[in-house]
């Protein structure tokens, strides 16, 4: 098979003419800031317009189906994946959690599209043969059977993940009953197949090697350990989750060779490989870094200093279009970077250790291996040059991407043209995700830290799970959360030239997007307080709701002084909290001996707004 993320092998029949993909120049460089404001709206766009039926680009895919690209020839993608599915139905549900309800419907079509693609025989199998690993299906769900590499395992766990993470909203808003109904028999098959499936070789995510590869055993660990929180949430229990996972985390740590992660078992390969930017955060750095040693192999890359991004590929040995920068890529060295920052921030430090030193040594070569603290000058210039770090790769992204802002797979790593699939689906959903980064917007854990216990000894087992038709998949016509938003399923979300409901489609010659404005559920609020500070001490807040401590100062919030200076001594914070909540608060200095102190009355008292598209705002402070 050719070596690539989505290679289709088979063309399919349809009976409308494929929009012409724009022939357009790459942007120049601009303001970072500026471009991610524009860029955010284009890529949510471009991914709903590869969204059947509504879709601008994906009319004749059923509703619901995700398409990986409007492309049909050189390469054909016209086909919709499990894995870049779930993945983009993710970034989606993150979306819509974070106050874009009018994803919805959007989000209710997927759903109900699943559970009857888990119906369909494949070559792979059937519902409880094997057939949920299969990789692709045609767009108008029906079974693609041509020769492909199969059957690829992360589908079911990715998918899995994004049914979580929207049945975990729907428990929380009062609709325990269709998370029960709906998702839960949806995601018990997935992690059936998990659990059943797990220790059994298949092809990677860039559908090439068939072996063991790490991206799909770390997404199959989380699958089972959110699945199993998941099942008590709605009365049920999944004991294979729990046999399970503690022996795929088991497993999960052979892939480190002790200077980067591998990528595969069962390859010539070097195992660099862009896949592996999910390890632990120490790994991530040095396996990030490892990627990017070798920037001479793209010509786009050449005079570029040490300590800057480059463009970066799948791996060294790529050949797929003669090997090239993938936007995805890049953006995902990105998000390891910002995910790193926000980490920092939270806990008030950062750790250099053997492991990690040579990622730091690369930005600053007096880097040395111990812990600072965000008040120390060393974290602050640490953070600084990461941040710039990673702003780097997203400016590498901006720079290739087109004028409109459409992003293919592939940049030319000659000259930055685009090459390969246009308006990859995958392109823009990295696209949001490092943007969401950036901005310290975080999904909710997962329960990585209570199941971090590596056992002892390691053991190939499986359990077999149970699997069943999902047959419910009645959405109710109005969802409300429980800030008092709503959102009926029936509302026209309308992607370029297409409007649809629940029960009709209708084809229109109209260009615009309509979308309800809605009342985000949580909002982003910085502090951020000038405080001038001596080393060693640190700034917290504390108030009277439980984001805050409820005044207890053990559980009070730290501050960062990430950016920090003799001229600006700012400490700030970026706190998630529920649209319209009153309350109370204020700032205390920690004393290097842990002493504390408040500062003066009275009580600071804050309104979080609850307002039409408001997701973030930022209260200045001084200290008194």
């Amino acid at each position: 098979m050719a070596p690539r993320f989505w290679t289709a092998l088979y063309a399919l029949s349809f009976g409308h003419a494929a929009v012409a993909a724009p022939q357009l120049a790459a942007r120049a460089t601009g303001n970072l800031d500026t471009w991610l404001t524009s860029e955010t709206t284009v890529a949510r766009q471009g991914i709903l317009d590869n969204i059947g039926s509504s879709g601008a680009y994906a009319a004749s895919a059923s509703p619901g189906i995700i398409i990986a690209s409007p492309s049909t020839s050189s390469p054909d993608y016209y086909y919709t994946w499990t894995r870049d599915s779930a993945l983009t139905m993710k970034v989606l549900i993150d979306l819509f959690k974070n106050g874009d309800t009018s994803l919805l419907s959007v989000i209710e079509e997927y759903i109900s599209a699943q559970a009857y693609i888990q119906t369909v025989s494949n070559p792979s199998g059937s519902l409880s043969s094997g057939g949920l690993g299969e990789p692709k299906f045609n767009v108008d769900e029906s079974a693609f059977t041509g020769a492909w590499g199969r059957p690829q395992r992360d589908g079911p766990a990715l998918r899995a993940t994004a049914l979580i993470a929207f049945g975990q909203w729907l428990i929380s808003n009062g609709y325990t009953t269709q998370a029960t109904n709906i998702v839960w028999p949806i995601v018990r098959n997935d992690l059936s197949y998990v659990a059943q499936n797990w220790n059994s070789s298949g092809y990677d995510l860039w559908e090439e090697v068939s072996g063991e590869s790490f991206f799909t055993i770390a997404a199959q660990h989380r699958a089972l350990v959110e699945g199993s929180t998941f099942a008590s949430q709605v009365g049920s229990s999944c004991s294979y989750c729990d046999s399970q996972a503690p022996q795929i985390l088991c497993f999960l740590q052979s892939f480190w060779t002790g200077s980067y992660t591998l990528a595969n078992f069962g390859s010539s390969r070097t195992g660099k490989d862009a896949n592996t930017l999910l390890a632990p955060l120490e790994h991530w750095l040095i396996t990030r870094w490892s990627l990017t040693l070798s920037p001479s192999i793209y010509t786009l890359n050449s005079g570029i200093a040490e300590g800057t991004a480059v463009a970066v590929g799948r791996y060294p040995e790529d050949s797929y279009y003669n090997g090239n920068p993938w936007y995805l890529c890049t953006m995902a060295a990105a998000e390891v970077l910002y995910d790193a920052l926000y980490q920092w921030n939270r806990i008030g430090s950062l750790t250099i250790n053997s492991v990690s030193l040579s990622f730091f040594q690369d930005m600053d070569s007096s880097a040395a291996t111990g812990t600072y603290s965000s008040s120390s000058a060393t974290y602050s210039t640490i953070v600084s040059a990461v941040k710039t770090y990673a702003d780097g790769y997203m400016s590498i992204v901006e720079k290739y991407a087109m004028t409109n802002g459409s992003m293919s797979e592939q940049f030319s790593k000659s000259d930055g043209s685009q090459l390969s699939a246009r308006d990859l689906t995958w392109s823009y959903a990295a696209l949001l995700s490092a943007n969401n980064r950036r901005n310290s917007v975080v999904p909710a854990a997962w329960g990585e830290n209570s199941a971090s216990s590596v056992p002892a000894t390691c053991v190939a087992t499986s359990a077999t799970g149970t699997y069943s038709t999902a047959t419910s998949t009645s959405w109710p016509a109005t969802l409300t959360s429980v800030s008092g938003s709503t959102t009926t399923t029936s509302a026209t979300t309308t992607a370029t030239g297409t409007t649809t409901s629940k029960t009709t489609t209708t084809s229109t010659s109209t260009t615009s997007s309509t979308t309800s404005c809605t009342t985000p559920t949580s909002v982003a609020v910085t502090f951020d307080l000038i405080a001038t500070t001596t080393y060693g001490e640190n700034i917290k807040i504390a108030g009277s709701i439980s984001q805050l401590g409820d005044w207890d100062t053990d559980n009070a919030v730290a501050l960062s002084a990430a950016d920090y200076t003799s001229s600006d001594n700012l400490w700030f914070v970026d706190i998630d909290l529920p649209a319209g909540t009153s309350f109370e608060y204020k700032y205390i200095r920690v004393e290097s001996d842990g002493s504390i102190e408040w500062e003066s009355d009275p009580n600071r008292s804050y309104t979080v707004p609850a307002a039409c598209a408001t997701t973030a705002v930022t209260e200045s402070d001084t200290w008194r």
